[in-house]
C-alpha cells in the first residue's frame, strides 16, 4: 500500500516513534473535556481580601538571620504554675466614665496671629471639595486598568478621606502636607497617583523618579510590599533601601535604575556616598512618610544632606498622623505652593477608640511589671501590643512573660532585622499573643486585628501616644488603649481627655491581685538573673565566632579586601552621638518671617506691617488723649490683704481623679 509523503514523520536514528491517536481515543478525549469551563475575568488576579496587604518573606532573605536564638528555650524550660492564681476570683473592674470627672486643660491662649498670618501665606488657601462620586469608588479619579486591577485585588471598595483628598492633587503634581487619623490609608493614599504617574514614564532610559523616605526599617518594608501589590500588574520597579538588609543585593538594584526608592535616611545616604552611579539627581518625586518624625533634631543632618542632593523642582509630599504645619520646618523642604490636607485634627483619635486609664500611685511605681503580668494574663490575653520607653525593659518583661506562659515576641533595636521582621510577622500570624515593643512599632505599621494597645510606660509627648494608640481600632475595627499613668503623667492625661472622641474610662486593678502577682515575680527574680547570665555568654560565644570567621575571610580573602575602596562616611558614631546631645542655641538668629514667599507676598507683607504700625500709633494716640481727660480716681485704702495666706494647691492629678467623685 502506498504511503502518504505529507503523513511521513521525521525523525533521528535512536528517537522512539510515538504511534498515533487512534479515533477512540480521540473521542475519549473529547469526553474528558469539562463542559462547565469558564474563562476567567480576572485575569488571574487573587480577589482574596483575606491575604496581608503586606509580606516580608521575600525581604528576609536578603536579611542576616545571625546567631539562632537560644532565649525562649531557656524560658521554656524554667516556666512557672500559674494555676494556682486563676482558682482566684475574676479581677473586679470599676469602669467609670471619667470624662467629666477629669478636667480638661484650661482654655487655649489666644492663637499668635502671626503665625497663622504666615501659614496662610505659605499654604495655597483652595478649599478642596471632593464630589459623592470620588468618595464612592476608585474608579472616579480616572485610575489607568492596572491600577484598578491592583486596588481589587487588594480588597480596597472606596477611598478614605484622606485619599479622596489627596489622589486628584497628588495626580496634577501639587505639594501636599497632609494628615489624618492612623489607619487612614496614607500609604495608599501618595502610593496610588505615583504609580499611575510612572506608568506613564518615557522607558527608554531607565531613572530614579521616586524617592519615599520612612523613619523606620519596618515602616520601610511595609510601604515596599504595599507598592510591589499595587504595582504587580505593571512593569513598574521598587527598590528598598533600608539597614539591616545586604548592601551589596541593594547595589545591584540601585543599578538596574528602579522607578521607585524607598529607603531610611541614613542607609540613603550610605549609597549616595559609597555607591557607584547613584544619584538623586533625576527625582521627580519626593514622600516624607512620618514627616512630623523626619523633621524633628534626630533626622535634622541627614534630611539636610538629603535635600541637598535632589532637585529643587520636584514635587514634595508629607504626610503623617501627627503632620506639623510649622512654616520654618517646611521651608527647607523647598516646598512650592503647598495644599494642606488636615482631614482630621491632628492631634485627634479615632472615634472608634476606647481609651482607659490605670493610676499607677508615686510610691508604687515598682508595681507596674504586676500590673501588666495581672492584665495579660486575667484581661487582654490576646492580639496585645504593648509599649515599653526602654528596650530593657520590653527585654525583660519578655523574659517574665516567659516564665509566666504567656507566648511573646520582643520588637526592638536591640535585635537583628531578621528577628524584627520574624517578630512583627509571628504578631500578625497569631502564633504569639503579645508584641512587647518600644516607639519602634508605634509609626506606621498596619498589623490587622490588634485589639488592645497596653502603654507600660506613657511616652515623652502626646503625639507618640497617638501614634501608639493608632495601631489599634484602624479602619472600621474598633479597639481598646489601655495605659499605666504615673503622677508626672498628667499632662499627657489631659491632652488625650481632651482630643478624645469616645469612650475614656478609669480602670482599677484590685489590690489583692497586684499582690498576688508581685509575690510570683519576687520568687522569678533568681530565675530571671540566671537566664541573663546564660544569655550574656551566649553573646560571648557568638561574637567570638563572628571574629574568628572574620579573621579567617581577612586570611582567605586579604587582596580583594584591601582593594575595596574605603567608605565615606557622612558621619562617625561620636559625631552623630553629640549632635542629637547638642542643645538648642538660644543665641541662634532668628528665621526671616519673609523666607519662603515670593516677592509678591513680601509686598503684601510689608503693606500690611506699615498699615498696622499707622492703625497702632492712633489707638495709642486716641487712648492717651482719653485718659487725660478723665478724672482721677481717689482711693483712701488698699485693697490687698498682704497678711493673708493663699491657700496651697492640691496636686492636679488628685484633683482630677477625685472631682466626680464629689459632684
Amino acid at each position: 500500500m502506498p504511503v502518504d509523503p505529507l503523513k511521513l514523520k521525521t525523525i533521528e536514528d535512536d528517537d522512539d516513534v510515538s504511534v498515533a491517536d487512534s479515533e477512540e481515543s480521540i473521542e475519549d478525549k473529547k469526553q474528558e473535556i469539562n463542559t462547565d469551563f469558564t474563562f476567567s475575568v480576572d485575569g488571574g488576579a487573587d480577589w482574596d481580601t483575606k491575604k496581608y496587604q503586606w509580606d516580608f518573606t521575600n525581604i528576609k532573605q536578603s536579611a542576616k538571620q545571625g546567631q539562632k536564638a537560644t532565649l525562649d528555650e531557656v524560658i521554656n524550660s524554667k516556666k512557672v504554675d500559674l494555676s494556682g492564681l486563676d482558682e482566684d476570683e475574676e479581677e473586679e473592674e470599676d469602669e467609670e466614665e471619667v470624662r467629666e470627672g477629669l478636667s480638661i486643660l484650661e482654655k487655649d491662649d489666644p492663637e499668635d496671629i502671626v503665625k497663622e498670618k504666615r501659614k496662610a501665606e505659605f499654604f495655597d488657601d483652595t478649599v478642596i471639595e471632593t464630589t459623592a462620586e470620588q468618595s464612592e469608588s476608585f474608579t472616579s479619579f480616572s485610575l489607568s486598568r492596572p491600577i484598578l486591577k491592583a486596588i481589587a485585588a487588594m480588597g480596597f471598595v472606596k477611598p478614605t478621606d484622606i485619599q479622596a483628598k489627596s489622589i486628584p492633587l497628588a495626580l496634577q503634581g501639587r505639594d501636599i502636607c497632609g494628615s489624618a487619623v492612623t489607619g487612614s490609608g496614607k500609604t495608599a493614599a501618595f502610593m496610588i497617583p505615583i504609580l499611575e504617574r510612572l506608568l506613564f514614564r518615557p522607558r527608554t532610559v531607565p531613572a530614579i523618579r521616586v524617592l519615599v523616605l520612612v523613619p523606620t526599617r519596618e515602616l520601610g518594608a511595609q510601604c515596599h510590599s504595599v507598592a510591589t501589590n499595587l504595582s504587580k500588574f505593571s512593569t513598574i520597579q521598587i527598590c528598598l533601601c533600608v539597614g539591616g538588609l545586604s548592601q551589596k543585593l541593594q547595589e545591584a538594584e540601585l543599578r538596574k535604575k528602579p522607578d521607585i526608592v524607598i529607603a531610611t535616611p541614613g542607609r540613603l545616604i550610605d549609597h549616595i556616598h559609597n555607591s557607584p552611579s547613584f544619584s538623586l539627581d533625576e527625582i521627580e518625586i519626593l514622600v516624607i512618610d512620618e514627616a512630623d518624625r523626619i523633621l524633628e533634631d534626630g533626622f535634622k543632618a541627614e534630611l539636610n544632606e538629603i535635600i541637598k542632593n535632589t532637585p529643587v523642582k520636584r514635587q514634595t509630599m508629607l504626610f503623617s498622623a501627627t503632620m506639623t504645619d510649622n512654616v520654618d520646618e517646611l521651608i527647607k523642604l523647598s516646598l512650592k505652593n503647598p495644599v494642606r490636607l488636615f482631614v482630621d485634627n491632628n492631634q485627634s483619635m479615632t472615634s472608634k477608640l476606647v481609651q482607659e486609664f490605670i493610676r499607677v500611685r508615686q510610691h508604687k511605681e515598682e508595681s507596674r511589671p504586676a500590673i501588666l503580668a495581672a492584665l495579660c494574663s486575667r484581661t487582654y490575653q490576646s492580639e496585645t501590643l504593648i509599649f515599653f520607653r526602654s528596650k530593657a525593659a520590653a527585654h525583660h518583661m519578655k523574659i517574665v512573660f516567659g516564665l509566666l506562659g504567656l507566648s511573646a515576641a520582643e520588637l526592638h533595636g536591640n535585635l537583628t532585622q531578621f528577628q524584627r521582621l520574624e517578630a512583627l510577622e509571628n504578631f500578625r500570624d497569631k502564633k504569639v499573643n503579645f508584641l512587647l515593643a518600644t516607639d519602634l512599632a508605634s509609626r506606621g505599621l498596619d498589623i490587622s486585628g490588634i485589639k488592645t494597645v497596653i502603654n507600660y510606660d506613657m511616652p515623652a509627648n502626646y503625639s507618640v501616644y497617638v501614634h501608639r494608640c493608632g495601631r489599634t481600632a484602624r479602619g472600621d475595627a474598633g479597639g481598646r488603649a489601655v495605659s499605666l499613668v504615673g503622677e508626672q503623667d498628667r499632662l499627657i492625661l489631659k491632652l488625650a481627655l481632651k482630643n478624645s472622641r469616645d469612650a475614656v474610662k478609669h480602670r482599677v486593678v484590685p489590690s489583692k491581685v497586684i499582690a498576688k502577682f508581685e509575690t510570683v515575680l519576687e520568687g522569678l527574680k533568681d530565675t530571671i538573673k540566671e537566664i541573663y547570665v546564660e544569655e550574656k555568654q551566649e553573646k560571648l560565644i557568638s561574637n567570638a565566632e563572628m571574629q574568628v570567621q572574620k579573621a579567617q575571610n581577612m586570611i582567605l580573602h586579604e587582596k580583594e579586601i584591601k582593594s575595596r575602596p574605603a567608605k565615606v562616611w557622612f558621619q562617625t558614631a561620636e559625631e552623630t552621638k553629640a549632635a542629637k546631645a547638642k542643645p538648642v542655641d538660644p543665641n541662634a538668629p532668628a528665621r526671616s518671617k519673609t523666607d519662603g514667599m515670593s516677592r509678591k507676598k513680601k509686598r503684601l507683607y510689608f503693606a500690611r506691617q506699615e498699615e498696622k504700625k499707622e492703625q497702632a500709633q492712633q489707638q495709642i494716640a486716641a487712648k492717651s488723649a482719653k485718659s487725660a481727660s478723665k478724672q482721677k480716681k481717689l482711693t483712701q485704702f488698699s485693697t490687698k490683704d498682704s497678711g493673708k495666706q493663699q491657700s496651697k494647691k492640691r496636686n492636679l492629678f488628685d484633683a482630677e481623679i477625685s472631682r466626680k467623685k464629689r459632684k
